[in-house]
């Protein structure tokens, strides 16, 4: 297979798979609908093709890029250089905060499949910076985003992130609309962070329980917290210690953590 994408060789270590349907790029813009003054800050713009589009629509874009080489073809490029700002670095370990300097941030980005789960839970941590997310991801992992209680793609990543954020699915995109095609089906999810959390007292808390418990998600919740909850304890929050993680609501757990963040018990 000839992985070289207008004389770049796409790098399997970093991911690299490049949008290159126009078609798409279009719908993305489209969906996010960007004004001239936003915050606009894109995660692995590539070989460019949604930085440029986006640039069409707005004054200025800030974009992270890994790849050294991708990076300096960005800058050799004279029509964006003066309104593009571009940091070298990966996106795992970037200080959003420090960027923000209290701007609402728009983020957007072509997600590297291997890096896509950690880099959203790195963000959530950033959510009051942010207003909204516009990633393409493996189909799959945006159907454990949206995933309701009950279904078999129910876990860490759906409770965490719904929690936190208003979670849409947009548009499914094929494999052929990327050099190289990945072997996967893709799709662009929206992420819009809500200005409040559901009265959850402590998030460490409940991040911590939602990770123990779907670590064993085929358990009981009573096998999972023995020695942490008792019957009187569930009993106490009308909780059925019979159930299993992927059966209980949002509300449930943000109950749970609530209690246990009450009596001081880091799961």
């Amino acid at each position: 297979m000839n992985n070289r994408v207008d004389g770049h060789q796409a790098r399997k270590r970093f991911g690299q798979n490049f949008l290159a349907d126009s078609a798409v790029v279009a719908r993305i813009v489209e969906c996010i609908q960007p004004s001239p003054d936003d915050q606009l800050l894109e995660i692995g713009p590539g070989l460019g093709a949604l930085t440029h589009a986006l640039l069409e629509r707005v004054d200025h874009l800030t974009a992270i890029e890994l790849d050294r080489d991708l990076a300096a073809r960005l800058r050799a490029e004279t029509q964006i250089q003066n309104r593009l700002t571009l940091i070298e670095g990966n996106a795992l370990h970037i200080d959003y905060h420090h960027l923000a300097l209290g701007a609402n941030w728009r983020i957007v980005g072509n997600l590297p499949y291997n890096i896509s789960t950690p880099l959203l839970f790195v963000l959530l941590g950033y959510a009051a910076d942010i207003k909204d997310m516009y990633f393409m991801l493996q189909k799959e992992v945006v159907e454990r985003m949206i995933a309701p209680p009950g279904s078999k793609t129910y876990g860490r990543l759906s409770i965490m992130l719904q929690y936190r954020c208003q979670v849409d699915a947009l548009f499914d995109v094929p494999p052929e609309s990327f050099v190289p095609a990945p072997k996967v089906m893709s799709a662009v999810v929206r992420l819009q962070p809500r200005p409040w959390h559901m009265n959850c007292c402590n998030e460490t808390t409940l991040d911590r329980l939602v990770a123990r418990v779907f670590n064993q998600r085929r358990k009981t919740m009573r096998t999972i917290l023995r020695g942490t909850m008792d019957d009187e304890h569930w009993q106490t929050l009308d909780l059925d210690p019979g159930a299993r993680p992927e059966t209980m609501d949002i509300d449930a757990f943000i109950l749970l953590s609530n209690h246990l963040a009450a009596r001081d018990i880091m799961p």
